[in-house]
C-alpha cells in the first residue's frame, strides 16, 4: 500500500475509534473480516487455538489476536507487537449534570497527562461504553456535544503569560444553554436504554475534527490520538499480512497505559499472561514449556515518540535529532524507562533493513525527564527480551496531535516483518 492510501486507512482508523473500547472493537471487526476467529475467555480454547489458527479477542478496552504458524508447538517462540488503545482526555463524572450562567454543562477530570490547553475551543464528543442493570454493554458516541470556553482576554488581561486552567473550575465544558438537561439520559437515548436503566459508563472526551493531510507539499498528518493509535493501526495492518514463520505472531493493544497500565486490561495486568499460558496449554504444552518459549521470544513495544520541535530544539539530545518523515524510531533509556538494550537495537536494524525502512534513535536530554510505555512492564511480567520503538511525532498528548505522512506506514512494514519473525 502506497503512503497515501496508508495514511487514509489510518484516518478511517482512528475516526472509528474514539475511545479505547471502539478501537478494540475495530480491531477485531476487520481482523474477522480478514479471518481470524473470534475467542471467547470462558470457552475452551482447545478446538481453536491449533497449528495454523488465527484468533483474536477482546477484554474490555484492550483485544489480543494471534497467527499460528502450521508447524507450531508448545514451544514455539513468540513474537509479540504490543501497543496501547487509550489516549488522555476528559473522563465523565458519576452525577455531571450541572449548570452555570445559563449552560447545561457536565461534570469531567482528567485522564492520563493531556496538554489541557488544546481541549479548549474545540468541538468534542463523549464516547466509550454505557453498561445497563443487566450488564449489557452499549458502545456509544455522541457527535459534537460538548466545548470547554477559554475566558475571553478581556475578562483575563494576563491569560497569555502563563496559562494554567484550575482542573476543577475551569476544565468543565459546556454542552447547552437553558435551565433543563440531562447528560445521562441524551447518553442512555443514544445507547437504547432508558435513563434510569443505565448502571454505569467509561465516556471519554474526544476532539470531532476529522484527520487531514496538510502542508505546502501534503506531506503532514494532524489528527486526535495518533499516541498512541498509530501503533495499534500498524500492528492491525501487520497481522492482516502477516504470514508468520518460525515464531508464533501476537498482538497486543492494551488499555490504560496514560494511567498506569495497573488494570485488568492494562499492560500490568495479566491478559498476556493468561493468553500465552492458554495458548501453550492448547498446544499441548505446560510451565515449562511456556518458559522455553518465551526465552527465545520478543516484543516490540511500539509507542509514539519525539520528533525534534523546530521551536524548542534545545529540549532535545544535542547528538540524536530525529525529524518527521525520517523513519520510525527505535526508544532508547538508560534507566530502562525503555527497554532497549543492545541485542534489541540489532534486532530492530535487521527488521528495518528487511523491511527497507528507515530508522532513528530516540534518547531524551539529560535535563528533560523521560516517559515510558508499555515495555519495560511486559518485560518484567514475562521476563521477555523486549525493545521499544515508535512513531515521531510534535504535540504528543495535544488534543490533536502531527506526524509525517510517511512515518506510520514504515513502522506498519517493519512490524509485519517483526511478527513474521522474517528479518
Amino acid at each position: 500500500m502506497d503512503r497515501s492510501s496508508h495514511i487514509d486507512d489510518l484516518a478511517d482508523f482512528v475516526t472509528a475509534s474514539p475511545s479505547s473500547y471502539h478501537a478494540a472493537a475495530e480491531v477485531v471487526r476487520r481482523l474477522v473480516g480478514a479471518g481470524f476467529t473470534l475467542l471467547e475467555e470462558t470457552d475452551d480454547w482447545a478446538e481453536t487455538v491449533v497449528p495454523g489458527a488465527r484468533v483474536v479477542l477482546q477484554r474490555d478496552g484492550a483485544v489480543v489476536a494471534l497467527a499460528i504458524p502450521e508447524d507450531a508447538t508448545a514451544t514455539t517462540p513468540y513474537r509479540v507487537l504490543g501497543a496501547h488503545t487509550d489516549s488522555p482526555g476528559l473522563k465523565l463524572k458519576p452525577k455531571p449534570t450541572f449548570g452555570s450562567g445559563g449552560f447545561v454543562q457536565a461534570g469531567v477530570e482528567v485522564y492520563g497527562g493531556p496538554i489541557l490547553a488544546s481541549w479548549f475551543d474545540r468541538e468534542l464528543e463523549l464516547a466509550g461504553r454505557v453498561v445497563d442493570a443487566a450488564g449489557t454493554v452499549h458502545l456509544v458516541r455522541t457527535g459534537p456535544w460538548a466545548r470547554v470556553p477559554h475566558l475571553a482576554i478581556h475578562l483575563d488581561r494576563e491569560l497569555n503569560n502563563g496559562f494554567s486552567p484550575d482542573r476543577q473550575r475551569d476544565l468543565q465544558p459546556v454542552l447547552g444553554a437553558g435551565a433543563d438537561g440531562d447528560v445521562v439520559g441524551a447518553i442512555a437515548e443514544l445507547a437504547g436504554v432508558r435513563a434510569d436503566d443505565v448502571a454505569g459508563y467509561d465516556l471519554i472526551t474526544c476532539d470531532t475534527q476529522p484527520p487531514r493531510r496538510f502542508g505546502v507539499a501534503g506531506d503532514l498528518f494532524a489528527s486526535p490520538r495518533l499516541d498512541n493509535l498509530s501503533s495499534v493501526h500498524a500492528g492491525l495492518r501487520a497481522m492482516e499480512a502477516v504470514r508468520p514463520g518460525g515464531a508464533i505472531a501476537v498482538l497486543a493493544a492494551f488499555d490504560h497505559e496514560e494511567v498506569g497500565s495497573e488494570t485488568r486490561s492494562g499492560a500490568a495486568g495479566p491478559l498476556l499472561t493468561d493468553v500465552l499460558e492458554r495458548v501453550t496449554a492448547a498446544l499441548g504444552g505446560g510451565r515449562q514449556d511456556l518458559a522455553r518459549a518465551i526465552a527465545a521470544s520478543w516484543c516490540c513495544s511500539a509507542d509514539a515518540g519525539h520528533a525534534v520541535h523546530p521551536n524548542r530544539p534545545e529540549k532535545h539530545d544535542p547528538a540524536n535529532r530525529p525529524v518527521a518523515g525520517g523513519g520510525p524510531l527505535l526508544k532508547i533509556n538508560a534507566v530502562q524507562r525503555y527497554t532497549t538494550d543492545a541485542a534489541g537495537a540489532a534486532l530492530w536494524g535487521r527488521v528495518c533493513a528487511a523491511a527497507d525502512v528507515p530508522w532513528q534513535e530516540f534518547v531524551s536530554n539529560n535535563d528533560v525527564p523521560c516517559g515510558s510505555t508499555i515495555g519495560p512492564i511486559t518485560a518484567t511480567r514475562l521476563g521477555i527480551r523486549t525493545f521499544d520503538v515508535g512513531t515521531p511525532l510534535l504535540s504528543m498528548h495535544s488534543a490533536r496531535e502531527l506526524a509525517h505522512v510517511d512515518d506510520p506506514g514504515r513502522l506498519a512494514a517493519a512490524a509485519e516483518v517483526f511478527l513474521a519473525a522474517a528479518e
